[in-house]
C-alpha cells in the first residue's frame, strides 16, 4: 500500500518502522522541523526523522500546513492508498484529510473518547484510570471526533510510569495500525457520552501542590516524569521529584514531618523517593538528605 507518514515523537517510530518492515510503499514521512536542542543548542532532527533517514525514506519538514496551499498540491500528488498519523504535531487541514484514497488514519493513545488531546497518556495516570489503550481512528476536521477503526485496551498498575505506559502503547498502536491497513475495519462512530480531553501540558503542571491528597500527588510523579517533571521549591531552589509514594501522616500541607522526607499533603503524607537538584544528578532520598536539609517543621513551596 502506498502511504505517507506523519509523526513525529519516539511514539510514533515503531508504526514507522512495523509499516517499512511490512513491505508498505511510504512515499513521503511528514515530521516537525529540527529544533535547537541540548547545551549547545544545535539544530536536532526528531525521532521520526532520524527512523527515516535511517530507513532511506524521504522526509518533509513543513512548519505549517494550514494555509499552505503548495504543501496541499504536494501532499495530493503523492498518489497515497492512506496517510497514517501519529503524534505528529500538527493540524491537518480538509485538503489534506480528504487526500488519500482509504483518508488518515490516526494512532491515538487512549481509548477514545476518553483523553481526546493532546496528553492522554499523561492524563491517564493522572485520573487513576485502571486502563488506556490505543485506538485507531478516521481522522476528521475535529480534535479526535472521528470514527474508530480498532482499539486494544493495557492495565495500568498502581506503579505504572508514564514512560512505561507510552512504550507499551507504541508497540501496541505499530500492531494495530498494520492490521487496520490489512484488514480495513468497518468505521464505528465514537459515542457522544464519556468524552473528556487531556490538554497539552506546561512546566507549571509539574508543581506538586500540598493540598491535594498523597495518592494523587504520587499519581502525578509517575504521570509527569521526564517531561515536564514534578518539582517543588525550598531554599530558592526547584528541587526535583523522581520518584515518591504515599503513606499515613498528618500536618498542615507541605510540612516536613520527619527526618526522611515524609510530606504532609492535603490527605495523608508523601513520602520522597528520589529526588534531584538543578544541575546535579538524582539520588535516592537517603543520599540526597544527607547533603540537603529538609528540617523537621519546615515547610515546602
Amino acid at each position: 500500500m502506498r502511504l505517507a507518514f506523519m509523526g513525529s515523537p519516539d511514539f510514533a517510530v515503531p508504526a514507522l518502522r512495523a509499516l517499512h518492515g511490512a513491505g508498505h510503499e511510504i512515499a513521503a514521512v511528514y515530521c516537525q522541523p529540527p529544533r535547537p536542542a541540548g547545551r549547545g543548542q544545535r539544530e536536532t532532527p526528531c525521532p521520526v526523522h532520524r527512523a527515516a533517514l535511517e530507513l532511506g525514506l524521504p522526509v518533509r519538514t513543513p512548519a505549517r500546513l494550514k494555509r499552505d496551499a503548495a504543501e496541499h498540491a504536494a501532499f495530493a500528488a503523492l498518489g497515497l492508498d492512506a496517510a497514517v498519523v501519529a503524534a505528529y504535531g500538527l493540524i491537518l487541514p480538509k485538503a489534506m484529510l480528504d487526500a488519500p484514497r482509504r483518508g488518515c488514519l490516526n494512532i491515538h493513545a487512549s481509548l477514545l473518547p476518553r483523553w481526546r488531546g493532546a496528553a492522554p497518556i499523561h492524563a491517564a495516570i493522572l485520573a487513576g484510570d485502571a486502563e488506556s489503550g490505543v485506538t485507531i481512528m478516521r481522522m476528521e476536521e475535529g480534535l479526535d471526533t472521528g470514527p474508530m477503526l480498532l482499539k486494544e485496551a493495557t492495565p495500568i498498575g498502581p506503579d505504572t510510569t508514564v514512560q512505561e505506559l507510552h512504550d507499551r502503547l507504541a508497540a501496541i498502536g505499530a500492531r494495530l495500525i498494520l492490521r487496520a491497513l490489512a484488514e480495513d475495519p468497518p468505521a464505528i462512530p465514537q459515542p457522544e457520552q464519556g468524552v473528556t480531553y487531556a490538554p497539552k501540558l506546561t512546566k507549571e503542571d509539574g508543581r506538586l501542590d500540598w493540598t491535594q491528597d498523597a495518592a494523587a500527588l504520587e499519581r502525578r510523579v509517575r504521570a509527569l516524569n521526564p517531561w515536564p517533571g514534578t518539582f517543588f521549591t525550598h531554599g530558592g531552589e526547584q528541587i526535583r521529584v523522581l520518584a515518591a509514594h504515599p503513606e499515613s501522616g498528618s500536618g498542615a500541607p507541605g510540612t516536613v514531618l520527619d527526618d526522611a522526607g515524609l510530606i504532609a499533603c492535603g490527605s495523608g503524607a508523601l513520602r520522597l523517593a528520589r529526588l534531584q537538584r538543578p544541575g546535579r544528578a538524582p539520588q535516592p532520598a537517603d543520599a540526597f538528605l544527607r547533603g540537603y536539609a529538609l528540617p523537621r517543621g519546615s515547610v515546602l513551596g
